[in-house]
């Protein structure tokens, strides 16, 4: 007889998949997830050792949590099918193929990449009613004019999904090209976007830091790392 204490099912789902509770609890209303054969309902408490099931496939059992912080190279797509392109899971080794990013990269962008087992930790993360901080450190094409710094920075640029604002900072004075990117949103492609809709093209986008974590300096292109934290 399981004697341990029961578990809401969103939040099983949670630690075992790449779903936050949120996600999870859709899942559940969508009638996707099975509990011992049953279609489950939102609220359901579980024992750990129940069968749940998520789309027709076993959930898998508890995995302690785990997240690694890579150092992710351009040309390596944030996905399990690169459709022909390298993925980030070939820097990695198999046993870490479990994990699941943590929002994305774009294939030529570089830098800061988490992945994780912990839906906790991606919901905490992403969620925008968090507000996490990311950084970057960007390039353009050219130099970027006062005006169109200050329209950036003070009103934003509206693009088709709603109005982009970001802090700027400059990497290096007298360097108008090499900017640090400051945003607490995570649209997709928008630091691009912004760029591109006022006639910039960005040639380097590098992430340094996704809210309280920072991109090691002597963590090489292609290198991993545990998070202790």
């Amino acid at each position: 007889m399981n004697t341990s204490e029961p578990l809401r099912l969103n939040k099983l789902i949670a630690q075992r998949t790449e779903l936050s509770r949120r996600a999870a609890d859709t899942a559940i209303s969508e009638h996707r997830v099975r509990v011992n054969g049953v279609i489950a309902e939102n609220g359901t408490m579980v024992q750990a050792d129940d069968a749940v099931s998520l789309d027709g496939k076993p959930v898998p059992n508890a995995q302690p949590p785990k997240t690694i912080l890579l150092n992710k190279p351009r040309g390596y797509v944030v996905s399990r099918d690169g459709q022909g392109s390298k993925t980030v899971y070939d820097l990695l080794p198999f046993e870490l193929h479990h994990l699941n990013p943590v929002g994305r990269l774009d294939k030529d962008s570089s830098g800061l990449l988490l992945l994780t087992n912990d839906g906790a930790r991606t919901e905490e993360l992403t969620h925008p009613r968090y507000g996490k901080q990311k950084v970057y450190e960007v390039t353009l094409d050219t130099d970027l004019s006062p005006l169109h710094r200050q329209m950036i920075s003070e009103f934003g640029i509206q693009l088709e999904d709603g109005p982009s604002k970001m802090h700027l900072e400059r990497m290096f004075e007298g360097n108008d090209k090499k900017w640090r990117v400051v945003l607490t949103e995570g649209r997709n492609r928008q630091i691009r976007r912004t760029f591109a809709s006022i006639g910039y093209t960005v040639t380097a986008l590098h992430r340094t830091q996704f809210g309280p974590y920072l991109l090691p300096p002597d963590l090489a292109s292609g290198a991993s790392t545990v998070v202790t934290n």
